[in-house]
Parts: C-alpha cells; structure tokens; sequence
C-alpha cells in the first residue's frame, strides 16, 4: 500500500507541474517585488543592489537584479561561505558583487538603492536602528532617491517600523500578494489545491471500493457453491437426464445467479465508493451469512478456481458462466 500511495503521490506531482505553473511561483514573488521596486526607483539600471540571504530565494533574486541591469551587489549572509559562493556566482553573471558578513549591514544600507531580504530567520535581521543609522549617513532625499526595501522573508525580516521612516519604502509579501500581477501565481497554487483534493478523493474512493471487493467476491464463491451443490443434487435425482439437458439446466441455473448477483454487486460497490460505504459491506455480509474468515481468505489469497460437480460436461471443459467465479477454500 505504501509503495501505492507513493507511486500515486510522485504521479501528482507530475499532474501539478504540467497543469499549472506552480514551479514558478517562487519566481513570482521576487520578480513582483522588484517589478514594485523599479515603479518606485524609475529603474534597476545602474543601482547598487543589497540581497541578505543567500538561499534559494536570495540566489534567485541576484538573477533577477542580474537581469534589471544592477551595477553592483552585496551579499550578506550569517554564514560568509555562502554569501561568497553567492557573489562568485553573481561576478560570473557578469555583475560587480562582493559578500559581507550580516553584521555589515548598516554600512552597506548607507549605500543601497535597492534591497531584498529574504533569510527566513525567526526575527527581524533589519532593525530600525540599522536603517535609521543608513539614513542619517547617506542623507537621501526621498523625491530623487529612496531606500526601497523588499522583505521577502516569512516570517518578514525587517521591522515593521522601519516603513514609517522617511525616505524608505517597503516592499512586503502582503502588498505582494495584492499586485495584479500576482494573482496569476495564486491561481497556480489554488489550481494545484484542487488537483491534489481531486488525487485525494479519488484515491480514497479507489481504497474503498478494493475493502469491499473481497465480501463482493465471497457472495459470488457461496452463489457458485449453492449452484454446484444443487447442479449434483439433481444429478442424483434425475440420472438419466441427456448431457445436451445437463448442460443447457447448467448454463440456464449459472445465467440466472449471475444476472440476480450482477445489479446488487455492482450497485455495492458504487456505495462503498461514498465515506462510510465500509457499512455496505458489513450489511453484504449479515445478509448473506458471509463468514468474516472467509472474506479474509479471500482478500489475502486471491480468488481460487471452481471444483467441478459432475453435473455437466462443460463444467468439465471448464466452460459456463459461472465457471469464473471463485470456490472458498475446503479449510473454511
């Protein structure tokens, strides 16, 4: 079952990546958040650029700066190697960068047009006191250059009170999400929500259908049993019937289970396919006098082979209709 529900799960996911842009939702995010950013500046061109983290979502905003046009990029990290493999990246991109370590960051903010922060820390790493300092060193004028910030970060990573100084402009993933622009990557997760409920469902009703098979497939052992025993009693009584006539009363006996078995079987497990259809089953069972064990027989061992009455020679072509449907083991 488990290897099942893993197949169903990596098929899901395929399901997801073809039917939606879910993949680039991360992209998103960062690409609306500087598109904001340049509405802000005027443009990225030129800009001296300041990325605080250097994850997946740190390196793909050093793309996407990369890309705008930036002159120049900070890196800054907690931990320096990978605010240096971060920048190496970024000079090979063609793009002037440098890595800091994070207790850099008030000088480096002194000279930043542009950040984006994104380490996902626990609390804020840009501190009111940090951009107050930046400010005071870089005298800006906000008309001609603010200090655009995006906080990309969740939970944010810059404190909610630096948007209310002068000069500075954040950028959070709540006005994010309000971008026109936006809307299309919320519709990629809310389809992919869908998808997925869907998968669920559908494997639950799938579950619930194959709990009920075996008590589907005990019914029809004990009509196949109650035929063969009647088919051999009436070999006893009437000997001397021709096999033309044995085998049409076989046939004729067989067709008749089947057909009164047919609309009851598959109407149950129409049921079963519902939450709470396992009591279908159950009711299958007290209806019929189906012997759990017997049941539990069937489900672990597969359906078994009909053990021919006599009765009629195309029981012993292993002909009839009824010829498929399985006999319980002599041992229940």
């Amino acid at each position: 079952m488990l290897h099942e529900l893993a197949q169903r799960a990596l098929s899901v996911g395929k399901r997801v990546h073809s039917e939606t842009a879910i993949d680039a939702a991360g992209a998103s995010v960062v690409s609306v958040a500087l598109g904001m950013a340049e509405r802000k500046l005027g443009s990225l061109a030129g800009t001296t650029a300041v990325v605080i983290g250097a994850g997946a979502m740190g390196a793909l905003s050093a793309v996407h700066l990369t890309r705008a046009g930036v002159g120049h990029i900070q890196v800054l990290n907690r931990s320096l190697s990978r605010a240096q493999r971060l920048a190496r990246r970024i000079r090979e991109s063609g793009v002037p960068a440098e890595a800091l370590a994070l207790d850099r960051l008030a000088n480096v903010l002194a000279d930043a047009d542009v950040v984006v922060s994104c380490t996902g820390a626990v609390r804020p790493v840009v501190s009111l006191a940090d951009v107050h300092h930046a400010l005071a060193a870089a005298r800006r004028d906000e008309a001609t250059r603010p200090l655009v910030i995006c906080d990309l970060g969740m939970p944010r990573d810059v404190d909610p009170a630096v948007a209310r100084l002068p000069c500075v402009w954040v950028v959070d993933v709540d006005s994010v999400q309000h971008e026109p622009s936006a809307h299309a990557a919320a519709a990629d997760v809310e389809a992919a929500r869908h998808i997925v409920a869907a998968e669920v469902a559908s494997y639950l009703v799938g579950q619930r259908m194959a709990e009920v098979t075996p008590t589907v497939t005990a019914l029809r052992q004990r009509a196949a049993e109650v035929v063969e025993a009647e088919l051999l009693r009436l070999d006893n009584r009437l000997p001397g019937l021709q096999s033309v006539q044995r085998e049409e009363v076989a046939r004729t006996v067989r067709r008749v289970v089947d057909k009164l078995l047919h609309a009851p079987t598959v109407r149950i497990k129409q049921l079963a396919s519902a939450p709470g259809g396992d009591s279908y089953a159950e009711a299958l069972r007290e209806l019929f006098e189906l012997d759990q064990t017997a049941v539990d027989a069937v489900a672990t061992a597969g359906e078994l082979p009909v053990v021919p009455s006599g009765f009629d020679a195309e029981s012993r072509r292993g002909g009839g209709d009824m010829q498929s449907s399985p006999k319980r083991s002599p041992s229940n």
